[in-house]
This record gives C-alpha cells, sequence and structure tokens, in this order.
C-alpha cells in the first residue's frame, strides 16, 4: 500500500521525500535533527503549503479545549508522521510524551512550551520557553520528551510537528500536574481513523 499522503501535494511530497533521505543517511537521531533543521525552517517559512481546514480547531476532539491534530502524512510502518495540532487560544495541552524523536515547530500565532522531567515519580518543571512563528525545538526521549503547550496568542496557535511514529495512534502517557502519575493517552487524529479504531 505504500506511504499516505493525507495532504498530496507537492509540498508535502517533496518535504517528506528530503525527510526520509535525510534520515537514512544519518547516524542517530540527534544527526538526523541537525541536517534536518534548514528543510524545516523552509516549511514553517512558507505561508501558504496548509490548507485553512488544517488550521480549524476541532470543537468534538478528544483532546478536549477544541485542540485539533490533523494528519498530513504518515508512513505505513508507522515510522513517521507529519501533522498540525490547533490549539484555540487559551488553550492547552495536557502534560504529554510523545514516544518518539523528531521537531516541532510553531506555524502561526504564539505559544508558552513547559518541559517537564520525570524525578523520584514526581514531574518537574526544567524549562518555559515564548514560541512565535518560526521558532520549532528537538525532541528526543527521554530527554525533552514530556512537555505542555498552551496558546498565548489571541489567534488560534498551529504548530507543525515530524515525528518518527504514528503519533496520533500511539498510546502514549498523560500526567497529573500535581501527582506527577501516568495514565494512558492516545489523542488521535481529527481527520483520520486509526487502524484498531472501532
Amino acid at each position: 500500500m505504500g506511504s499516505e499522503f493525507v495532504l498530496d501535494t507537492p509540498a508535502v511530497r517533496d518535504f517528506v521525500a528530503g525527510v526520509r533521505a535525510t534520515i537514512a543517511k544519518a547516524g542517530s537521531p540527534e544527526e538526523a535533527c541537525e541536517l534536518l533543521r534548514p528543510r524545516f525552517a523552509g516549511l514553517l517559512a512558507d505561508p501558504d503549503w496548509l490548507p485553512a481546514e488544517y488550521q480549524a480547531d476541532a470543537p468534538d476532539s478528544g483532546m478536549g479545549g477544541g485542540i485539533g491534530q490533523w494528519l498530513l502524512y504518515h508512513a505505513e510502518d508507522g515510522s513517521l508522521s507529519l501533522f498540525s495540532l490547533v490549539v484555540p487560544s487559551g488553550s492547552q495541552t495536557p502534560i504529554h510524551d510523545h514516544l518518539a524523536w523528531g521537531l516541532v515547530g510553531l506555524y502561526r500565532g504564539t505559544q508558552d512550551e513547559e518541559v517537564y522531567a520525570r524525578r523520584d515519580g514526581a514531574l518537574e518543571l526544567v524549562r518555559r520557553q515564548a514560541l512565535s512563528p518560526g521558532d520549532f525545538y528537538v525532541l528526543i526521549p527521554p530527554r525533552d520528551d514530556i512537555h505542555r503547550v498552551r496558546t498565548t496568542s489571541a489567534e488560534t496557535s498551529v504548530s507543525i510537528h515530524l515525528l518518527t511514529n504514528d503519533t496520533g495512534c500511539v498510546w502514549r502517557h498523560a500526567y497529573d500536574a500535581e501527582s506527577g502519575q501516568a495514565r494512558p493517552f492516545r489523542s488521535g487524529y481529527v481527520n483520520a481513523p486509526c487502524d484498531d479504531d472501532g
């Protein structure tokens, strides 16, 4: 069956082809992320490649707060996904992990990101950063993999995620901010089912 392009455009196909070629020649996740920086920055800087429907909030989504996770591409074997995460003004994600390495960048709006570490069963806030369009960061588990993002702009924020799993469909973890307790979490996609959905 091959790979699935939900947003099947020349820009997305070219981006994904370049990403896959870069990952194939990189010797480590860290090297791959470093090599992918210029290509990812170019995607974030292009105002025209992402249609409005993939920048819309999702009032009935499973993430709550109107947050929508829109699949753009995923590899059939689950080794790579590209998606937009739409967070309405004033909303925030749960504290969650990704269980994958990759890049996350802001396309529209502004956000605050809080990065956590698990220490002795509790969560410790280790970094907070403000993000503007074009800013992006690297995720390499277990370092930097647990975070929460909140939209700080009056407009909805849209971030672009390039991660090395099928993030919306894998079971990962959400965390209680006070106790640090983890619970199973699957975010899903607004526009695509997971293979084991009903």
